[in-house]
């Protein structure tokens, strides 16, 4: 307790640091107000019983990136997944592009362009969801608008690409003025947001009588624990392949000759697998409520239990596919075996240029199928949790999307606040190692 008192204080003594603190803080509190304020002419009330049950599939995940905005149809509703999607697609085209490939490669001028590609793209992409999301989460509900006229339509989609550009500006100023990483901290606080009530909830089930009791909450927590381990190994898990640099003399002075390491991460593609898979079993299901054939009812009834075992399995199927799918196009083994060769550096016992990614290409083959896996087990793991009689609002914080985006964004923001003690040469966070966050991608001295 007295380290962690001393540290604190360490923190606050830092007048940069504190005050990046203090605008994060400041920051959030703005975003978590905008959340509850709904769009003029919706009865909030009604719209709360009606959304009770809506709280699962692609549209519990927007609502838990959202804060709970999303159910409430608040200002904020859309939150800030319509630059969530832009950016993905930017990313994408880069893959396919040269455009977008040179942008991504012309250092800070490209990443300036394609920051504004960014901005245009998510108001494009909200102003096709807005009039989709007050159609299917607003209007198609009895007595919840009191006025559905035209100029209320136009009025609450205006309100609502204006509200995610606003909570998007938030996000950069979080990294500009604050701890950094913005985006991720206003995800991250949209579901720790939830985290509270999901637990009183869970509380008060177990001191009602319906198993266990306190014994039963403490083992729970416990289990979730362990959970969070495990999710930070897999965040964290890591390959390092040595690279050797040759020797450079020019006039009396040495470079080069020390080995350094790229760690190649066990999960490189992060929680977009799940995202993907999410989506993808959305889209059949929405198709098949259309139809009135008695099969396809089957199949919506089997598919939309999402604790069941044929949802989850597919489910953990598609993680494993799209986790191969989304390393093949973020990791290119060709463009570290050039970076490498240019800069004099070989991997120990491989010849330089395509034998090196091939090698690097064999090792993130063989370090994906356990990832992948993981990875899948960890995004179904709310379904075990529920056979167990945990309360399905509080099982989702024991795995899946969630979990992974709270334990990366809390150890990138933990990295942020222990690389700012380290520089004015105070004590770390941990008394032993350094906390590396899940974007630590780049070489690290042996």
């Amino acid at each position: 307790m007295k380290n962690l008192i001393n540290t604190l204080r360490n923190i606050w003594k830092i007048d940069d640091l504190r005050v990046r603190i203090l605008n994060t803080l400041g920051f959030i509190l703005v975003y978590r107000l905008g959340s509850y304020v709904v769009l003029p002419g919706v009865n909030s009330e009604i719209l709360s019983a009606a959304n009770k049950s809506a709280n699962e599939g692609i549209v519990g995940l927007i609502n838990i990136f959202a804060g709970g905005a999303f159910s409430r149809a608040s200002i904020f509703g859309l939150g800030i997944m319509p630059y969530i999607s832009a950016s993905i697609v930017v990313q994408l085209l880069g893959m396919a592009l040269p455009y977008f490939r040179k942008l991504q490669m012309s250092g800070e001028s490209g990443r300036k362009k394609i920051n504004q590609i960014t901005r245009f793209l998510t108001v494009a992409i909200t102003m096709l969801q807005a009039p989709g999301y007050i159609a299917s989460q607003i209007t198609n509900k009895v007595g919840v608008v009191t006025d559905p006229s035209t100029f209320w339509y136009i009025q609450s989609v205006l309100i609502l690409v204006t509200g995610t550009m606003f909570v998007m500006w938030l996000g950069e100023k979080i990294t500009d003025k604050g701890i950094g990483n913005g985006i991720s901290i206003i995800i991250m606080i949209g579901i720790i947001a939830r985290l509270p009530f999901a637990f009183v909830s869970e509380f008060g089930s177990r001191l009602g009588g319906e198993g266990g009791g306190l014994i039963m909450l403490l083992i729970e927590l416990v289990l979730l624990l362990l959970v969070i381990m495990g999710t930070i190994l897999l965040v964290q898990g890591t390959r390092k392949i040595p690279v050797q640099f040759a020797k450079k003399i020019i006039g009396n002075k040495q470079t080069g000759g020390v080995r350094q390491y790229i760690p190649l991460k066990v999960n490189a593609a992060g929680v977009m697998p799940i995202i993907f898979a999410q989506a993808i079993m959305f889209i059949p299901l929405t198709i098949a409520g259309f139809s009135e054939s008695e099969a396809l009812s089957g199949f919506v009834r089997t598919f939309s239990n999402h604790y069941g075992f044929w949802y989850n399995l597919v489910f953990a199927l598609l993680i494993i596919v799209f986790t191969y799918f989304y390393t093949a196009i973020t990791v290119n083994p060709n463009q570290m075996a050039e970076d490498m060769k240019r800069n004099g550096g070989f991997v120990p016992g491989v010849i330089p240029g395509k034998k090196t990614a091939e090698f690097i290409d064999t090792i993130m083959s063989r370090i994906t199928l356990p990832g992948s896996i993981f990875l899948a087990f960890i995004a179904i793991l709310p379904a075990f949790a529920v056979k167990i009689n945990i309360s399905p609002e509080f099982a989702q914080f024991y795995g899946g999307t969630s979990l992974l985006i709270l334990v990366g964004v809390v150890l990138d923001t933990l990295q942020q606040i222990e690389s700012h003690l380290l520089m004015r040469h105070y004590d770390g966070l941990m008394e032993t190692g350094r906390i590396k966050g899940r974007s630590s991608m780049s070489m690290s001295n042996a």
